[in-house]
């Protein structure tokens, strides 16, 4: 029986040292990958498109503003993959976007991973974590677009909300899944208001660096209010129970106009997503990685 016991106690020592090394190995080549220049490159091309994604997502918007967007001009990020497929050689372009976004998403992941959770920094590694995230379901309909698939963000919210709504429990998780993006936005324009965008990136001197402020400062507070206005839509649908009334950012804008003084409202906020397109740019060349 001690035999058993200690030929037992060996093999789970034996398996432990395997795991242990296989977890060491597998983080030193994620170290190693998270250090490489040409990752870091391909990462901060991520920014970068990101940037152009809410560039060409702040003049949807303002064509829904004026009344000129079409039916299938939707002001969201899957509205402007659509607008780049469309042009001469845009899959090609989309599947640089889409690498681009994969490439941030995974060094995004390896930086929560390394640089914050196993230092026990729990706070700062589950924000880096949700960024990861966010530029990850980025991805994904730029991918589906690069194979020719198609996508509806608004019938995908509409759908899952109209699953959500059948119970007492779906219609509670939508409700709270409303708060946390309202929470999200107001996250947006709190880092907006104080500046706090200005941590990330290695700020200019003189009037480029002015310039760099004033297009965060007003991007981040246009994005918050974006986001809100989708959790309000969530929101409203819980209220509700009526999926009809949920939607994606494109929804969420389209309800803007409804306001009074809607549309110039739109047009601010869309004004808002296109500085924060153009602050993403410069962050590309000038982040803290």
């Amino acid at each position: 029986m001690n035999d058993a016991s200690n030929t037992a106690a060996h093999a789970a020592k034996a398996a432990l040292d395997a795991a242990k090394a296989g977890a060491d190995g597998a983080l030193s080549v994620a170290k190693q990958v998270h250090g490489s220049t040409v990752f870091e490159r391909t990462a901060r091309a991520g920014f970068a498109v990101n940037g152009l994604l809410h560039v060409l997502m702040g003049l949807l918007a303002i064509s829904v503003a004026t009344g000129a967007a079409g039916a299938g001009d939707e002001a969201d990020p899957a509205g402007a993959l659509r607008t780049v497929a469309d042009t001469p050689g845009g899959l090609v372009l989309v599947w640089v976007l889409a690498i681009g976004l994969a490439a941030l998403a995974l060094w995004l992941l390896l930086e929560a991973v390394i640089a914050h959770l196993l230092r026990r920094e729990w706070k700062r590694g589950i924000v880096v974590l949700a960024k990861a995230v966010a530029y990850g379901a980025l991805a994904v309909p730029a991918v589906t677009i690069g194979l020719g698939g198609s996508v509806d963000a608004d019938s995908d919210v509409r759908e899952v909300s109209a699953f959500l709504v059948q119970t007492p429990v779906g219609i509670v998780l939508l409700g709270l899944c409303g708060a946390a993006v309202i929470a999200i936005g107001g996250y947006f324009v709190v880092k907006g208001a104080r500046r706090g965008f200005l941590d990330d990136i290695d700020t200019p001197n003189g009037a480029a660096g002015t310039a760099v402020t004033v297009l965060g400062t007003v991007g981040y507070i246009a994005k918050g209010v974006a986001l809100a206005a989708v959790g309000a839509l969530l929101i409203s649908t819980a209220v509700t129970v009526d999926p009809a009334e949920a939607g994606g950012l494109d929804e969420a804008l389209r309800a803007v106009v409804q306001l009074p003084f809607g549309a110039p409202l739109l047009v601010v906020i869309a004004l808002g997503l296109i500085a924060y397109g153009l602050y993403c740019v410069v962050r590309a060349k000038r982040a803290q990685l």
